[in-house]
């Protein structure tokens, strides 16, 4: 089994203090154990001790009930109220039933549904679940809008990297049309990506024996999953992305992980305010999906704007933010 490197939880707190200090904010207030909480979904009450390293591990399908109680809590419908499990599992064509066990805290969801849930509610789904558009996002957002990486590969090597994707598929992200893969051929294509690029000391890939023993599996468990042939259980797929040091996503990632990954989107973001220019590529996706939008909305019936703003409302408040301010004019665009 490999040795997982731990990040140190401590010094990204304090370097975040202290570029809160530097850019005039508040730290108790960028570091405010409910935002963190929200950002990561480890339960504000833990977080001092998952920064302390003293957090007793919670297993997974615990951790997954967990993660999936605070979304419903924290993400609410623009009523105030939780949403039903009928409307999460429509939003994947799954009855609400499906998402019982997950509820209760029985039982793992299927790997589809985890992806689903995530993508209802609009959080990170992973390395391996999550689709094109929030993968790159996510990757440029993480690496800090580098002109070039670390190791001197140009963005869309170091994209590619980061995310599974070809660097096709991620000009094609960029402009404004992710390609849309079934989740088994996504996962299959992502998993052959780690193992052709995170190898081992040797210069060779890791065997599936290897990759299975650290999760305490088989080598044959996985051996569908590398010919594309099906999808790893739940468990497994946790277990195959902490073998590669990726992100496990929003409700299989470890209390460490997740609240790192929640530090280092803040440390970058406080970071980006240093710099006299935005990453060119993050501003041509933002152009691209604002102008695809304000393109396509501008053909809109006012029956069709009314349908349009109740549809943000909703995704503004699965993300537990504020829906529009106000309603537009009879007749007019808002």
């Amino acid at each position: 089994m490999r040795a997982a490197v731990r990040p140190d939880l401590a010094a990204i707190w304090r370097r975040v203090e202290a570029l809160s200090v530097r850019h005039g904010q508040d730290p108790s207030v960028v570091l405010d154990l409910e935002r963190l909480g929200h950002l990561s979904g480890v339960e504000p009450g833990r977080i001092a001790q998952v920064v302390a390293g003293t957090a007793a591990e919670v297993p997974l399908e615990q951790r997954v009930h967990q993660r999936f109680l605070r979304l419903r809590a924290t993400r609410r419908d623009k009523h105030g109220r939780e949403w039903p499990l009928a409307a999460i599992a429509d939003d994947f064509d799954a009855p609400g039933a499906s998402l019982g066990p997950l509820n209760a805290g029985t039982g793992l969801p299927r790997m589809g549904h985890a992806a689903g849930v995530q993508r209802f509610f609009g959080v990170y789904a992973g390395f391996l679940l999550a689709d094109s558009k929030s993968a790159v996002e996510r990757a440029l957002a993480l690496s800090a809008g580098a002109a070039t990486a670390p190791d001197g590969r140009d963005d869309l090597e170091h994209l590619s990297y980061l995310t599974g994707m070809t660097p096709q598929a991620i000009r094609l992200t960029l402009d404004g049309e992710p390609p849309m893969l079934p989740l088994k051929e996504q996962v299959h294509r992502r998993f052959e990506h780690l193992r052709r690029t995170r190898v081992r000391e040797d210069g060779q890939a890791h065997s599936l024996a290897a990759i299975a023993k650290s999760f305490d599996a088989s080598g044959q468990s996985l051996t569908r999953v590398a010919q594309g042939e099906g999808l790893p259980n739940l468990a497994a797929a946790a277990g195959i992305q902490r073998f590669y040091g990726v992100e496990g996503g929003y409700l299989l990632a470890d209390d460490t992980e997740a609240l790192a990954t929640a530090l280092a989107l803040t440390e970058a973001e406080l970071e980006s305010a240093e710099r006299e220019q935005e990453n060119p590529m993050l501003a041509v996706l933002r152009a691209h999906d604002v102008r695809s939008i304000v393109t396509r909305a501008g053909r809109l019936s006012p029956r069709g704007w009314k349908s349009l703003a109740d549809h943000l409302d909703d995704l503004l408040a699965r993300e537990g933010q504020l829906g529009r301010p106000a309603e537009p004019e009879e007749g007019g665009a808002p």
